[in-house]
């Protein structure tokens, strides 16, 4: 579980000054001068050196902290400099600081179709200004739309014009933030081409072994397709067995997710598990032959790292395949492991590789569950003990799945924003189906076509797969089966973390510091929630979203909200635009009105064009109220200006008293731009199109 000594686990004692340096380098990148921080680094470096060759001479060894503080903050400030310095936009050559008409880019991933979209990122190779060629670098998100493009594939060099633009931030609040997402993968800029607004090159000049791999790995998933008939069946077992998601619906998904089994959709350690064990038992002949265990370890670390290599190099997979190869080698040659620190070893590694992991969901999330395991596992195994074999081994299963839900349980409602409630029940109930679905799909990829084997295996797949699709929607429905709109702070979560940990720990070491601790941290939950529970109840607010082209108007009563728009809580933009905000203030009733429909409710009142929230007035400006003259002037705190009303803005001074215009991001931008451009009397006017939403408080 836990080691005896800290000597046992050296690499977790190093991983967590890297983290650290990494983690401050993310969040403090405007500080990250890589020239002073390389002194800093080489400075420490020298000192440490200096302190280990004349430790004898200076009785240092008496004071052991020093080379211990040493080696901490050399860690720290190399772990500053790895992320300053992989970040492509703080290269002097990156393509968006050099002029261009054109750029020569090379796909360097599988492109995704979906909805008459063809995306791929690609690293620009040179940019070409009037005539001239310029080298340089930088990864750039691509989106086609035109039919021809579906033949693009890995390596293919093609010439496109140079019109990408930034990638937008969130606009509205609790929003999914894409633009981050795609910086921690290095992409800052994004393009957009309809039509035939491109020529390839040439073909294959990517790496030809990733080239190979998608290759194969497109021809197996073809290899499903021919002997299974249903999509969701498909792709479930085209994402299980090859890490291929790009089929897999959003209902599945969801289903699963739902039920905290979400990881048998996630390539990973299960994964690898199952096919080291298999060619562990397949092999164990060679251990009776001299070279034997070594050609045995040679095979099954090649056979592990090609399956890798198939799967696009997923960090799961890199992690789970280079801890069995370490416990491969040290039984190989008889050498104790402590698994731990093999774990930290592996994350030490890919985070030199690429300090940008660190920000990867899945990274995270399956460190903490194999860390979870190994540590907390057995404690929680104790906790009950069975005769009975069969009891025992169902607890076994019990004791995996809570421990793994344990640990991850901050981290996953922090993004996610959800707990499954019968965890315990899915994950009991997947674990047959989904190692019978990994073995059977193995061997089936495996095989030649052979006509009727080959159908026998398709049809058990498909069958088994769907059973396990049925069973986990079936506990998707029942009654409260996940807990949402669990939305935590940064220093939230932290206190989760820590009150898990430090209890675990007492159970573990029986330090009554360790309790103590553990309850003040729930105190400082408890008051951290509770003042979010006062704050919430007691706030009555004005949202106008940016919802690009559609209304978004929210009017908020303490838990109560109306909703203004067009669109219907079905709907994809309303779920990643609206619902969000919904959820990240608890709402607990929410009505949804269309914009033409009249309101009345207790603290709200809307009638055709005119809308009253408690001391507030809102006028919706439109075209059918555009050119209507008015007696006396019309008081409102806003007008919210949609539908693209062409008119002469100095009638809205002449008919309104007003205290700010807010312009919605659903007009056009010729709408937009002619406001821009009009010499309008008004300075208090606020642009939703591409800027952040418009929060007023109303109390």
């Amino acid at each position: 579980m836990i080691a005896n000594h800290k000597g046992e686990i050296p690499f977790v004692i190093l991983l967590i000054p890297l983290l650290l340096g990494i983690t401050f380098g993310l969040n403090f990148a405007l500080f990250a001068e890589i020239s002073i921080l390389l002194i800093i680094l080489l400075t420490l470096s020298a000192a440490f050196i200096i302190l280990n060759i004349s430790y004898k001479k200076f009785n240092i060894y008496k004071a052991r902290w020093l080379g211990g503080i040493l080696i901490n903050l050399i860690l720290f400030i190399f772990g500053w400099i790895s992320i300053a310095n992989y970040g492509e936009l703080n290269r002097p050559n990156h393509f968006s600081k050099l002029p261009s008409q054109f750029a020569i880019i090379k796909i360097n991933n599988e492109p995704i179709i979906k909805n008459g979209l063809i995306r791929f990122t690609a690293k620009v190779e040179q940019s070409i200004n009037k005539g001239n060629k310029t080298t340089n670098n930088g990864t750039l998100l691509v989106t086609l739309k035109d039919s021809l493009a579906q033949t693009l594939t890995y390596g293919d060099e093609v010439l496109i014009p140079a019109n990408y633009t930034l990638v937008d931030p969130p606009f509205n609040p609790a929003e999914f933030n894409y633009k981050q997402y795609l910086t921690h993968q290095n992409i800052y800029y994004q393009s957009f081409l309809y039509g035939h607004k491109y020529v390839v090159l040439a073909h294959d000049a990517g790496n030809p072994i990733v080239a190979y791999a998608l290759k194969l790995r497109r021809q197996l998933v073809k290899k499903l397709k021919a002997n299974m008939h249903n999509p969701d069946a498909i792709a479930v077992a085209s994402t299980m067995l090859l890490g291929y998601r790009a089929d897999l619906s959003s209902d599945v998904l969801q289903a699963y997710s739902s039920t905290g089994t979400v990881y048998v959709l996630t390539v990973s350690g299960s994964q690898v598990a199952i096919i080291y064990f298999l060619l562990a038992y397949a092999l164990s002949f060679l251990s009776r032959h001299k070279y034997g265990k070594v050609l045995r370890a040679i095979i099954i670390i090649g056979v592990l790292w090609y399956y890798a290599l198939l799967t696009g190099f997923s960090p799961a997979i890199c992690r789970a395949v280079l801890v069995v190869s370490m416990i491969v080698i040290g039984k190989t040659y008889n050498r104790y492991i402590n698994t731990l620190n093999i774990l930290a070893f592996s994350a030490f590694v890919l985070l030199l590789y690429n300090p940008y992991l660190i920000t990867e969901v899945g990274f995270q999330l399956a460190f903490l569950a194999v860390g979870g395991l190994i540590v907390l596992r057995p404690i929680v195994y104790d906790w009950f003990e069975f005769k009975n074999k069969l009891a025992d081994k169902l607890w076994a299963i019990c004791s995996v799945s809570i421990a793994a839900q344990i640990i991850t349980f901050p981290l996953s409602a922090f993004y996610f924003h959800q707990f499954p409630v019968y965890f315990l029940v899915s994950n009991v109930l997947v674990v047959i189906p989904a190692t019978i679905i990994m073995y059977t799909g193995i061997l089936y990829l495996l095989l030649p076509q052979i006509a009727f084997v080959s159908r026998y295996l398709g049809w058990f797949l498909e069958k088994t797969i769907l059973l396990m699709n049925k069973g986990l929607s079936g506990i998707e429905q029942f009654p409260l089966s996940t807990i949402n709109k669990i939305w935590l702070n940064t220093v939230e979560y932290l206190l989760l973390y820590a009150i898990i940990i430090s209890l675990f720990y007492f159970f573990y070491d029986r330090k009554i510091w360790l309790l103590r601790l553990s309850l003040c941290c729930l105190l400082l939950l408890s008051i951290s929630f509770s003042y979010k529970k006062i704050t919430s109840v007691n706030t009555h607010s004005i949202t106008f979203l940016n919802m690009r082209s559609h209304m978004g108007i929210v009017m908020r009563n303490g838990n109560q909200a109306i909703v203004l728009s067009d669109l219907s809580d079905t709907n994809k933009n309303y779920r990643y635009s609206i619902q969000p905000y919904l959820d990240s203030c608890k709402l607990t009733d929410v009505t949804i009105y269309n914009p033409k429909q009249n309101i009345n409710s207790n603290y709200a009142l809307k009638q055709s064009n005119l809308i009253q929230f408690f001391d507030k007035r809102i006028l919706l400006f439109d075209k059918a109220v555009s050119n209507c003259a008015l007696n006396s002037k019309l008081t409102a705190d806003y007008i919210y200006i949609t539908g693209n009303p062409y008119t002469n803005f100095n009638n809205i001074n002449k008919n309104y008293t007003y205290q700010q215009l807010v312009v919605s991001a659903a007009n056009s931008d010729r709408f937009v731009n002619q406001i821009q451009q009009s010499k309008w009397p008004v300075a208090n006017f606020i642009l939703l199109k591409r800027n952040k939403a418009l929060i007023a408080v109303s109390n």
